[in-house]
């Protein structure tokens, strides 16, 4: 029996020689995207770039799409951090595009083929600015045929490529800034900041039609999401000529998407209890500040009627069966943080002092 077991062992001693654990790469990383790649395949690519012998960078995503033709800013979440991707999902984002006139194309861009062409009338900055200044605010927009939303489990680009147009339910979204600019008498440029879910493309062909005429991009380039801004991304060119333990400085921590600057730091064996799950309750460990941060929240969500509260942190509207949930239970998203003031997770907090752990780190 003591052989066996002996055999055993260092068979399972060789195997672990050979086939040491992988160190997981976590983190975010600001790519430039270049023109004419998906989305996808750049993902794919910063995959294969944080790969060796010794690291997984299996797990990976974006918090965005951008059209081929289009470029700038990609955040990229790797291995821990695409657990917080969706706060920058729901981020506003700027862009910056060139409109050309007098034509209209099935995508709504250069990649389309043109189908309607119109005479351009003259304009100039003055006529842009109130055609902008109509543009500005909360409104509704149709999503385009060419694009990756679902009807009946089947993406709308692919009943657009079989010549099939389906009734597309209008989206609300808000321009926070919008600016257009002459470039040329064909021409205009337009820089916009804006909700989640707009769609420059549909824009560029709205503001065409306002000016009594049709368009469609030919340019588009992200400069913002978030916090996040192109000046601080690196090119995927750059990035693959660097080595690998270069290109892991560029990598940002794993919380870098969440927008949430509340926290609360736990003692060792609180952590290893959130680590298993268990609620505590923390109320002797809430602040005045933690309090007002929660009651702020609350008072935001209860105010506007949806999950989404200032900062974007994640209020969950828990009700029971029979009645809703007491204003003091109502839970908060909160950054958890351990004695050395490590990220560990969030969690979220209540008035009444219980805490959730929601989603935690293994590094």
């Amino acid at each position: 029996m003591s052989i066996v077991s002996t055999k055993a062992s260092t068979q399972a001693d060789k195997k672990s020689n050979n086939h040491p654990s992988k160190i997981k790469v976590s983190g975010v990383i600001l790519v430039d995207k270049p023109q004419g790649m998906t989305s996808q395949q750049v993902v794919s690519k910063v995959k294969y770039l944080f790969k060796s012998p010794n690291h997984d960078s299996k797990k990976a995503g974006h918090t965005g799409t951008l059209d081929p033709m289009a470029t700038g800013l990609l955040p990229i979440c790797l291995g821990e951090a695409t657990k917080f991707s969706h706060y920058q999902l729901d981020a506003d984002k700027s862009y910056q595009a060139t409109i050309l006139l007098g034509s209209q194309t099935d995508t709504g861009d250069a990649d389309g083929q043109v189908t309607a062409e119109a005479a351009i009338p003259a304009f100039d900055d003055a006529m842009l600015d109130k055609v902008a200044q109509q543009f500005l605010g909360a409104q509704q927009q149709i999503p385009p045929m060419y694009s990756a939303l679902k009807k009946d489990g089947k993406k709308l680009y692919e009943y657009a490529r079989a010549g099939i147009e389906v009734d597309r339910p209008p989206r609300d979204i808000v321009l926070k800034a919008i600016e257009l600019k002459a470039i040329d008498e064909q021409q205009i440029q337009l820089t916009v900041t804006c909700s989640k879910g707009t769609y420059v493309r549909v824009l560029a062909e709205d503001i065409a039609k306002t000016m009594a005429t049709l368009g469609h991009l030919t340019a588009l380039r992200r400069l913002q999401v978030g916090d996040f801004k192109i000046d601080d991304t690196i090119a995927l060119a750059d990035l693959e000529a660097l080595t690998l333990k270069q290109r892991q400085t560029h990598l940002l921590p794993v919380d870098t998407c969440i927008d949430i600057n509340a926290e609360l730091t736990l003692s060792s064996e609180q952590c290893e209890r959130v680590q298993l799950g268990q609620r505590l309750n923390v109320i002797d460990q809430l602040t005045d500040d933690l309090r007002s941060y929660i009651t702020a929240a609350i008072d935001q969500h209860l105010t506007t009627g949806n999950k989404s509260a200032a900062g974007h942190q994640d209020i969950e509207d828990i009700k029971d069966d029979n009645e809703q949930q007491l204003v003091h239970e109502i839970p908060v998203d909160i950054r958890l943080i351990n004695e050395q003031g490590a990220f560990i997770g969030l969690g979220a907090v209540s008035l009444n002092g219980r805490l959730q752990p929601k989603k935690l780190i293994q590094l």
